[in-house]
């Protein structure tokens, strides 16, 4: 079939028989009995009674055809360090690693969380999870020790798994003092903790009768032959946190056949890749972007993946497109954050490589805007496809289907909805679907395609609340982003309608930055709001009410009390949620009930009108955030 509306439109009018055949793009050890089961929506099962393994998947079956294939390619331009694993001997580390896993009490339904930089034992960890039946939670390893500890008691690991230190810049980033304040602090520690030493702390702690030598182990299951643990479609895989306007994480749970089968469907139908071929992501295996295309993926449609630890400037912003040169890239993936990166830079960097291998770089995590598009496509030279999905979706929503027909690019624009996706735009408050033109938040109407969320870990009600509870006349899963369709069909990404930041890709919590800002002695009050930035797509800002106005008199003050109360954020939540500035006001902004006008504030911040303030409490309030911004 070459028609990507058809394709489309079957999708949704018989998901049965269009699903039923993509679940042939994987090994079955037990057919499904049945391909889709609603009962109790928003609740959906896909492929019941189907007993699969995303390690079988992703490496055994490979074996006969394609073993000494490479599988894995592991760079780092921190180190000087690459390995290469063909699929034979990806095979050989993933069973040792498994053997280890095991004889630390790792078994089916355990959970094991990965806190790791992108090496190459952080992929082969999650497998050896998948080959188990445990269940993997990978925390980006640019979170601090309090994140870690929320998602240690939300997940209640038997085990964790973590590097001495990852590399960035050239500098050591220690992880094992993170992880020793963080099972410190935790209420449901591990039992153990599996260490891969690099050599690159010589100051880290070893923790007796808990701390294991990863390198030990697995000299002593050099040889293991690990059995495959077949698990029935539904049951989970991984848990991967994302941040909730609560200011709790939500712990996005998923399945094994919905998941294993979209992913080999994304991989011919939206990356039109093929078995063989090499594919570069440019992600961390944090984010799901990293779940699903540095490792899934790739490796579950027969193709060699690359982690790479460095930066996209370092040794010299040539140095992803010599990695495609050298590895004779077929599918790239990266962000457009990373692509405004290299934007400030030479454009001569574009065209010192053969970059003649490159089918297409896709781009994904935050809009793309017009001209990054154009001068990343000018640039390269290929086709430069946007799409649009989210942690909680693990493959995309919107996209062209080059794998099934090419369709003209509209910058700007991610494309059409994804086959499997009833996708549809309304108005925020009646629910109503918006026409052309409109602006409204981008919903899914019920079931959710094979791949997505099954619920959230431990809390049905909260997945049932948080993503279906918007609306009273009609079940709909609520995407939090703003979005319109054209007058062609094309959809457009507009930014979020919650309290829910995008930056860089990564999603942060106006509500954890605020308890974080909040725990610094010397505020009172704090609201915290993205704001838009030409490089990263939005970037915290927060304003601050002091206890002790004496503190802010003078500019030294100021800046002296904005650098502590950062540095307090950066000491609970890591450098990635830190604020890119603070503003000191005697009051904030709300409304006569006390609820506090954050759009109003994102406003002023952002040198827009204000909007409808009939229920503002105090006009003087809103001047303070007018002066500050403006100082």
């Amino acid at each position: 079939m070459r028609d990507a509306q058809a394709f489309y439109r079957r999708s949704i009018s018989d998901p049965d028989g269009f699903w039923g055949e993509q679940a042939q793009l994987i090994d079955w050890h037990v057919p499904p009995k049945q391909v889709l089961a609603q009962s109790n929506p928003p609740f959906r099962r896909w492929f019941v009674g189907g007993e699969t393994n995303l390690c079988h998947n992703a490496v055994d079956r490979h074996l006969a055809e394609r073993g000494e294939q490479p599988a894995l390619i592991y760079l780092s331009t921190e180190t000087g360090e690459e390995r290469y694993y063909t699929f034979t001997e990806l095979h050989r580390e993933v069973n040792r690693c498994a053997a280890v896993l095991r004889s630390l009490g790792v078994d089916k339904g355990e959970r094991v969380v990965i806190y790791m930089p992108m090496i190459a034992e952080a992929v082969i960890s999650m497998l050896a999870c998948a080959r188990l039946g445990a269940v993997h939670s990978v925390v980006f390893g640019g979170f601090a020790a309090h994140n870690l500890a929320l998602r240690i008691d939300d997940a209640k690991p038997c085990l964790l798994i973590c590097a001495d230190a990852g590399m960035r810049g050239g500098r050591a980033v220690p992880y094992k003092h993170l992880v020793d304040d963080a099972i410190a602090q935790a209420k449901c520690p591990p039992a153990h903790v599996l260490i891969v030493d690099r050599g690159l702390d010589p100051e880290m702690q070893w923790r007796h009768g808990r701390d294991v030598d990863y390198r030990d182990l697995r000299e002593q299951f050099s040889d293991a032959q690990v059995p495959i643990t077949w698990l029935e479609s539904n049951e989970p895989s991984y848990i991967l946190y994302t941040s909730g306007t609560t200011g709790k994480p939500k712990g996005i749970q998923r399945d094994v056949g919905g998941y294993a089968v979209a992913l080999a469907a994304s991989m011919k139908h939206i990356y039109n890749a093929q078995p063989g071929e090499t594919m570069f992501t440019t992600s961390d295996i944090g984010w799901v972007v990293g779940h699903s295309y540095i490792v899934y993926g790739p490796l579950i449609h027969g193709m060699a993946s690359i982690v790479y630890e460095g930066l996209p400037i370092r040794p010299d912003p040539g140095v992803w497109w010599k990695i495609v040169q050298d590895h004779q890239v077929s599918t790239m993936f990266s962000s457009p954050t990373a692509i405004r990166v290299l934007k400030k830079q030479d454009p001569a960097w574009l065209k010192k490589y053969d970059l003649s291998s490159l089918r297409y770089l896709f781009l994904a995590g935050e809009p793309l805007d017009e001209p990054t598009s154009r001068w990343i496509t000018d640039g390269l030279g290929v086709p430069v496809l946007d799409h649009y999905w989210q942690t909680e979706t693990g493959w995309a929503m919107l996209t062209l289907l080059p794998g099934i027909e090419h369709q003209p690019v509209k910058f700007g624009s991610p494309g059409f909805p994804a086959y499997g996706f009833n996708i549809k735009v309304v108005n925020e408050l009646t629910g109503q679907e918006c026409g052309a033109g409109e602006k409204g938040v981008l919903t899914v109407v019920p079931p959710l395609p094979p791949g997505c969320l099954s619920t959230v870990w431990g809390d049905d009600e909260r997945y049932v609340n948080s993503y279906f509870g918007q609306f009273e006349h009609e079940l709909l899963y609520f995407s939090s982003d703003w979005a319109l369709r054209d007058a062609d069909g094309y959809y457009f990404i507009l930014g979020r309608s919650d309290d829910v930041i995008n930056t860089a890709g990564h999603r942060l919590g106006t509500r954890e930055i605020e308890e974080a800002l909040q725990a610094h002695p010397a505020l009172a009050e704090v609201a915290v709001v993205g704001v838009h930035d030409e490089v990263k797509g939005q970037v915290p800002v927060g304003f601050c009410v002091v206890k002790d106005p004496a503190l802010i008199a003078s500019a030294a003050g100021r800046a002296e009390l904005e650098q502590s109360c950062i540095a307090k954020v950066t000491e609970l939540l890591g450098p990635v949620a830190k604020p890119h500035r603070l503003h000191f006001v005697v009051a904030l902004p709300k409304t006569r009930s006390g609820k506090l006008l954050r759009r109003s504030i994102q406003a002023l911040a952002e040198g827009r009108e204000t909007g409808d303030l009939s229920t503002l409490d105090d006009p003087n309030a809103l001047e303070e955030i007018r002066r500050a911004v403006a100082q």
